[in-house]
């Protein structure tokens, strides 16, 4: 299976405002497609931190890499640049950047 990350999106409503979590050591900005579609663009600095979600989420990442571990459950799991993994609605994950920073793409399906 090939997989190509995203590199830009078209025909879109940028929220200025910053989504800003733990202290800034995660920020993301919201934008919304021709199509209604939401997703957000962000940054994971280095550290440890969980997040709940309302729907599914696929997390896609851009660039640096992270470990993950879904529902609090199981092992931890790493993605680099080019990957991606799917978090269930009403569910939460943990992720852990060691250094550098971590870019994603979050789309709510």
């Amino acid at each position: 299976m090939s997989y190509q990350a995203p590199q830009s999106f078209t025909e879109v409503t940028v929220t200025c405002k910053a989504n800003i979590y733990f202290d800034g050591k995660v920020v993301s900005h919201s934008i919304l497609l021709a199509d209604g579609r939401k997703k957000t663009l962000g940054l994971v600095y280095p550290g440890h931190y969980t997040f709940n979600t309302e729907a599914p989420e696929k997390m896609e990442i851009i660039a640096g890499s992270c470990r993950v571990r879904i529902g609090g459950q199981g092992d931890w799991i790493g993605f680099s640049a080019g990957t991606w993994f799917d978090v269930p609605g009403h569910s939460s994950f943990d992720i852990e950047v060691a250094d550098g920073i971590t870019e994603y793409v979050c789309s709510f399906v």
